[in-house]
C-alpha cells in the first residue's frame, strides 16, 4: 500500500459499490411486477416480479457481505465507526416504532370510539364482519364488530408468547457467552433463539390459517392481520438476522470485544419480544370482546 493511501484517521471512507444502483433498479423491477400481477395486466407480470425479487435478495446478499468483510477482515469498523452504527441502529428501531404505532392506532381508533359516527358510516358501507350483510349491523357500536369471533388469549397466543419470551432469554444467554468467551455457550444460545423464532413463525401460521374472520370486510380483520402480520414478518426477519450471526459464529467471526453485528440482532429481537407483548395484551387480552377485560360500549 502505498503512503498516499495509508488512513491517518479512525473513519470509515466507503468505497465505491455498485450495489446501491442494483438494489434500486431491483426493487423497480419488483415493484412493476407486483403492480402489474395484482392488476392482471399480462402474463408475464409474475416472471417480472420474480426477477426484481431475485435482485434484490442477491443486492442484499451482496452488500452485507461486503460489510461484513469489512468489519472482519478489513478493520474498517473502529470504535469511532461503531459509534456512529450504533446510533444508526437506534434510530431505525425507534422508526419501527412509530411504524407499529400506526397500526397500534389504528385499532384502537376503532376499539375505543366504535359508535362514532365515522365508525357507524363504514360499517353501513363495508359491513360489520364476517356472515353479516352490508349495512345489517344488529348490533352497532360495538367491539369487536357483530359477526366477529375473535381467538381464545390463552390458547395459541399464549404459547407463541411464552415462545418469544424464552427466545429473549436464550438470546442474552448467547450474548453473556459471547462476552465471557464461551464459544459453545454462544453457539448454543443462537440456536435455540432460531429454533424458537421458527416455531412461532409456524404457531402463527397454523393460528391465520384457522381464524375465524377475514381480513377484508370489517374494520377488525383489517387492523388485527395488519398489526400481527407485520410483527410475524419482523420475527421472521429477526429469525434471519440471528441465522446469519450463527453461521458467521461457526465461521469463527465475533469477539467479546468485536461483535456489533450479533449486538444489532439481539437489539432488534428484544424490540420483537416486546412489541408482540403489547400486540398479545392490547389485541388478544382487552379488546377481544364481552369475555375480555374491556369491550366496546354500546
Amino acid at each position: 500500500m502505498s503512503t498516499a493511501q495509508v488512513k491517518h484517521h479512525d473513519y470509515h471512507l466507503v468505497d465505491p459499490s455498485p450495489w446501491p444502483v442494483v438494489g434500486s433498479i431491483s426493487a423497480f423491477i419488483m415493484a412493476v411486477g407486483a403492480i402489474t400481477w395484482m392488476h392482471h395486466m399480462f402474463a408475464a407480470a409474475p416472471i417480472i416480479f420474480g426477477i426484481g425479487t431475485i435482485g434484490v435478495l442477491y443486492t442484499m446478499a451482496s452488500w452485507w457481505g461486503d460489510v461484513i468483510r469489512e468489519a472482519q477482515y478489513k478493520g474498517d469498523h473502529t470504535r469511532v465507526v461503531q459509534i456512529s452504527h450504533r446510533y444508526g441502529m437506534i434510530l431505525f428501531i425507534a422508526s419501527e416504532v412509530m411504524f407499529f404505532v400506526a397500526w397500534f392506532w389504528a385499532f384502537f381508533n376503532s376499539a375505543l370510539f366504535p359508535a362514532d359516527a365515522v365508525h357507524a358510516t363504514r360499517d353501513a358501507v363495508f359491513g360489520c364482519g364476517a356472515g353479516t350483510a352490508m349495512g345489517a349491523c344488529s348490533v352497532p357500536g360495538t367491539w369487536p364488530p357483530h359477526g366477529i369471533e375473535t381467538f381464545d388469549p390463552w390458547h395459541l397466543p399464549l404459547l407463541n408468547t411464552l415462545l418469544l419470551l424464552t427466545s429473549g432469554t436464550t438470546v442474552t444467554w448467547a450474548h453473556h457467552a459471547l462476552l465471557e468467551g464461551d464459544r459453545k455457550g454462544l453457539k448454543y444460545g443462537l440456536i435455540l433463539t432460531v429454533v424458537l423464532g421458527a416455531c412461532f413463525t409456524c404457531v402463527q401460521a397454523y393460528e391465520y390459517a384457522h381464524a375465524a374472520f377475514h381480513f377484508s370486510g370489517n374494520i377488525y380483520g383489517a387492523t388485527f392481520f395488519m398489526a400481527t402480520g407485520f410483527h410475524g414478518f419482523h420475527v421472521l426477519v429477526g429469525t434471519v438476522f440471528l441465522l446469519v450471526c450463527l453461521m458467521r459464529t461457526y465461521a469463527g467471526h465475533f469477539t467479546p470485544t468485536q461483535h456489533l453485528g450479533f449486538e444489532f440482532a439481539a437489539w432488534y429481537w428484544h424490540f420483537v419480544d416486546v412489541v408482540w407483548l403489547f400486540l398479545f395484551i392490547c389485541i388478544y387480552v382487552w379488546f377481544r370482546g364481552p369475555e375480555g377485560l374491556a369491550h366496546g360500549a354500546h
